[in-house]
């Protein structure tokens, strides 16, 4: 997988080629990313530069050739001509690092950040300054690059560094950036700009990969859409600040760099010290964003989620919060169970609220006593009586925050993490000093004991504490949260991790590596779910993405949503209810059972299929099986026809196309109603209410036989409500309506 051979580095597999070489004056020059290539084709990739570039700085006077200013560059440093941004800063002097060897070892490299991962060759290409010395790693996947960098002191006097980036490269070409940036309850709105002569940043400053920009982009020939062009993928295994940048020079050549934050970053090498920075990631399709998402799932799945839970599936689950919230014990939670085990969940979650004086949010934080008076019979107790059910036991955590009210925070306020300042409060809470030896180890000790006396097998673990202060502390604090999620979970795979931070705030590789899951968004409005998991998927597979269907009007937006719709977008994620169950109708709850049911059958495709974006709505593929589904927002009158196209199957082999069954509702139609009644019935009187709780119409489902050909060109859809009154053979849907097609290979 990777050579060298005449100076020239090759890694390769049977997704991509990565090539560079060392030129005579030990720079490392970029040559290509891409299409798998001969290493014979170097050659046709080097730069030739021009007689001379004006005012540029030339290492040799006599040698054009040596402008840095003007080559592709591996990496570079400062005040040696290259006037582009450096990846690394020391002593805020110039830094001139030359290449002296190389290594190729085989696998992977351990990393202190966060864990070793399994599988490729990886390169190690030494550097060396006076007093220090840099080694750059490069690991070769299936499908993916990752690249880091070790900085040691090599001298007798400390270096003071202030910059330094996981990786940095000189792609040539014109692209655009596509970024996902937000906030609470609206992650990873999608943004695209052209990359030009002015710097194009990505950052996070709070203290975590943040909800405001996740830590991925995507760079993009100018055209390349879903399913065709040339995409680069670019992310980050760190759960911290992060920053990354693209910038094309005069010459047509794209830097794009990404590492640790340098916004009050600051860190002092010792002699023989040395700094590691976390793994970046790089990926590369000529198929589209589509190609592009494709290669990095495969490479989370199989390369950074913990290897007990690679490919393994995940149970459906039912969460209290949004139905209980603090206000619940002992006697409602096992009401909730029963009949969360009866419309089919698997894992019952207690949210939060289960210890101290935790009635609200304001106190209670970093205590572990469980709440008496809520739970007479504790933890044990509700476990021993829930997986009585057949069902597993999993428990909120808030480990990292505290409040000043509480046991905790009396006893230890030093061990909460402040400046020199008044303390800022967020949601009433403030971190604990995660660099300290002694918070890491109560932490570790109070979670695993919870967990191995209520045999827990999920954990939900939350972090509601932003915009946070850390300064110099920031990447220790990320390191110390490392160390407390490997000593808990690593002794116990088995548990199934779900991190969570007020939703998609550490959405992010580094968490990843510990929690095969994240929580998507504290929002579960499914037409919102469409942008934020939409997102989510350039990115991430759909495995890791937590996803619950609530009750409407939600929460978040007070918008009413189709049970359906919401079932149907859940369903492209890890399924999950949190709703109160003794408000559902009885039609409801029927619906809901069927969802259950559907999402069982076809679990391994919905959370590990082969994912795409189409024009209309996802689709996941499976060998000849596939499921497509189709969303709409607001529906417009007339609408025209609709087609469903699904590529990527046998083109010769016959398929069955059906939709999944949906109901309508007859409140629903409300005054219309009395047009088809034979008598005059009040919308919003008693029998109609009643007929509504009890009584669904069946909405359109289409059957036919299909080409995997004729599914890729596209099949016509039944057509959506055309203002004329119900019909069985049209799709009648409200604003926010969906639909699911399943499409299986004919025998």
């Amino acid at each position: 997988m990777i050579t060298h051979e005449n100076c020239i580095f090759h890694l390769r597999t049977e997704s991509y080629s990565y090539l560079f070489r060392v030129n005579g004056y030990g720079i490392l020059e970029h040559l290509h990313f891409g299409n798998p290539i001969c290493t014979s084709d170097a050659a046709a990739f080097t730069c030739v530069p021009g007689l001379g570039w004006g005012g540029s700085v030339l290492l040799d006077e006599q040698d054009t050739g040596s402008c840095l200013d003007a080559l592709p560059l591996e990496w570079s440093g400062s005040g040696r001509g290259d006037y582009r941004e450096s990846p690394v800063e020391l002593d805020g002097k110039a830094t001139d690092f030359r290449y002296v060897g190389y290594e190729i070892l085989d696998g992977i490299v351990p990393m202190a950040l966060p864990q070793a991962k399994d599988g490729g060759e990886t390169l190690v290409i030494t550097l060396e300054q006076k007093g220090a010395r840099l080694y750059l790693y490069y690991t070769a996947f299936e499908t993916a690059l990752t690249r880091h960098v070790v900085l040691e002191n090599t001298g007798k006097t400390s270096i003071a560094v202030t910059k330094l980036m996981s990786q940095c490269v000189d792609l040539p070409g014109h692209f655009e950036m596509t970024s996902f940036h937000g906030g609470w309850i609206a992650e990873m709105g999608k943004t695209t700009v052209p990359v030009n002569a002015s710097r194009v940043v990505n950052e996070s400053t709070t203290g975590a990969s943040s909800n405001r920009h996740n830590p991925g982009f995507l760079l993009g020939e100018s055209g390349a859409g879903e399913d065709h062009g040339r995409v680069y993928g670019f992310n980050l295994v760190y759960s911290g600040n992060h920053y990354a940048s693209a910038q094309r020079s005069l010459q047509g050549l794209t830097r794009v760099m990404q590492g640790i934050s340098p916004d009050h970053f600051a860190m002092t090498l010792a002699p023989g010290e040395r700094l590691e920075t976390p793994e970046a990631v790089l990926c590369w399709s000529d198929k589209g964003c589509n190609g592009l998402s494709r290669n990095m799932h495969r490479f989370v799945n199989e390369h950074i989620v913990p290897k007990y839970w690679r490919y393994r599936h995940r149970p459906v689950l039912y969460n209290d919060w949004e139905g209980c919230m603090f206000d619940f014990n002992h006697r409602r939670l096992i009401s909730l169970a029963k009949k969360a085990k009866d419309i089919g969940c698997e894992l019952f979650v207690l949210d939060d609220g289960w210890f101290g004086q935790r009635d609200h949010d304001k106190a209670g934080l970093g205590d572990y006593t469980v709440n008496r008076k809520k739970l007479p019979k504790g933890l044990e107790g509700l476990s021993k009586e829930i997986r009585g059910l057949g069902m597993e036991f999993g428990l909120w955590f808030e480990p990292e925050s505290v409040n000043i009210d509480s046991d905790l925070y009396r006893a230890h306020p030093d061990w909460a993490l402040t400046d020199d300042f008044a303390p800022v409060l967020g949601r009433h809470q403030l971190l604990l000093d995660l660099t300290k030896a002694e918070v890491r180890d109560y932490i570790v000790e109070n979670v695993s004991r919870i967990l191995d006396q209520a045999q827990i097998t999920y954990v939900k673990w939350d972090m509601n504490r932003h915009s946070i202060a850390l300064g110099a502390k920031a990447h220790a604090f990320v390191v110390g949260l490392y160390e407390v999620l490997d000593r808990i979970f690593s002794p116990r795979p088995q548990i199934l991790l779900e991190s969570c931070s007020s939703g998609g705030n550490r959405f992010d590789l580094g968490m990843l590596c510990f929690s095969p899951q994240v929580w998507c968004s504290d929002n579960t409005d499914p037409i919102s779910r469409l942008d934020i998991q939409g997102g989510l998927s350039y990115l991430y597979p759909q495995s890791a993405f937590g996803a619950h269907v609530s009750a409407a009007p939600h929460a978040q937006t007070l918008r009413t949503t189709p049970l359906s719709t919401r079932g149907n977008v859940a369903f492209f994620g890890v399924l999950g209810y949190e709703l109160d169950l003794n408000h559902l109708l009885p039609v409801e709850v029927q619906e809901i059972k069927a969802q259950i049911s559907f999402y069982k059958a076809n679990r391994k495709l919905f959370q590990f299929g082969t994912f795409r974006r189409s024009e209309n709505g996802w689709q996941v593929l499976g060998g000849d099986v596939a499921i497509a589904s189709v969303f709409h927002k607001q529906m417009d009158a007339a609408p025209g026809y609709e087609q469903l196209r699904v590529p990527g199957l046998t083109a010769q082999r016959p398929y069955r196309v059906r939709s999944l069954e949906q109901t309508l509702r007859v409140g629903q139609f409300g005054a219309l109603v009395k047009h088809v009644a034979p008598v005059n019935l009040d919308p919003n009187g008693v029998v109609l209410r009643t007929v509504d709780h009890h009584y669904t119409m069946p909405d359109g489902v289409q059957t036919c036989i299909a080409s995997g050909a004729a599914l890729e060109s596209g099949i016509m859809l039944l057509p959506l409500f055309r203002g004329t009154g119900y019909d069985k053979n049209q799709r009648t849907q409200l604003d926010f309506g969906s639909n699911l097609y399943l499409i299986e290979a004919e025998e």
